[in-house]
């Protein structure tokens, strides 16, 4: 075989398997994105998250979750935490504003956002955080898995499982809309299918386990929807007198034939537009 010809083979197994990513200069920003293929941290010049104080009916979980963080950015022991429950009760704000809070305090707590597709290459991420004297909160959005799915089996290598185990810098933070990340009709499917139906689901299931804090999240009352509406007026400047901020936020969710954070968000948002207040 010729020279040149091997150096075409070379040329052709990096880019089947590239260099390893550098780490970033984590102090050029508070929170990062990876992408694979190839991988990198993508800075985030600017995190979407509202005032953890506008947070409302969330009291409970969002004192344990600030708690936790306080610990965890202090570099003390801290638990996994997995927010599970309603659409649109503020899981993923909760996180990104527990983080916003804390990282005032403690520049060196960043965030890093893992999308559910990515979770296959998670251990390379792990590789580039491992060592770095920041503390990351990992943080995985609406995570769930569905029939035949494995992504599963990479995330338990951020929770526990292997032989080098969690980097000791790293915690994770997930939301779902399901306590144990899977719908209730595949677990019971494996129960009646399998031959030995507890072996069958115990590996999916016991990955809910392996979180530490598991923080429910409720539909709120109509109360809890206009105060959390009338936070909103207040910290923005927003005037509108109470009967008609009523009327319309009672109608609006009507609508939408649900009741929700989400929900009063974007009922506020039309009464800001309408009456020519910016939101930023």
């Amino acid at each position: 075989m010729s020279k040149k010809s091997l150096h075409r083979i070379a040329a052709a197994l990096e880019r089947l398997s590239p260099a390893p990513a550098d780490a970033p200069d984590f102090t050029a920003a508070s929170a990062f994105v990876w992408h694979a293929d190839p991988d990198r941290l993508e800075p985030v010049a600017r995190v979407n998250c509202v005032d953890v104080d506008l947070l409302v009916g969330v009291d409970r979980s969002r004192d344990t979750l600030v708690a936790n963080t306080v610990q965890f950015a202090a570099g003390l022991p801290a638990n996994n935490a997995l927010l599970w429950g309603a659409r649109g009760m503020g899981k993923s704000s909760l996180v990104k504003s527990v983080h916003g809070a804390v990282h005032a305090d403690h520049k060196g707590l960043k965030i890093v956002e893992v999308q559910r597709e990515d979770l296959p290459t998670i251990g390379r991420c792990l590789n580039l955080l491992r060592g770095a004297k920041e503390r990351f909160i990992l943080f995985c959005d609406d995570l769930s898995f569905g029939h035949d799915d494995a992504h599963y089996k990479s995330l338990k290598a951020v929770l526990d499982g292997g032989i080098e185990g969690r980097p000791e810098n790293v915690v994770l933070y997930a939301t779902s809309n399901r306590r144990h990340l899977m719908p209730r009709d595949m677990i019971e499917n494996e129960r009646s299918s399998a031959i030995s139906p507890s072996e069958a689901v115990e590996e999916k299931v016991s990955l809910s386990d392996r979180f530490g804090l598991w923080l429910g999240f409720h539909p709120c009352d109509q109360d809890e929807y206009l105060a959390m509406i009338c936070g909103y007026c207040d910290a923005y400047g927003v005037d509108i007198d109470d009967a008609t901020l009523r009327a319309e936020a009672v109608e609006w969710q009507a609508t939408r034939g649900s009741r929700s954070g989400r929900v009063a968000w974007q009922y506020f948002t039309d009464l800001a537009g309408r009456r020519g207040v910016i939101l930023g």
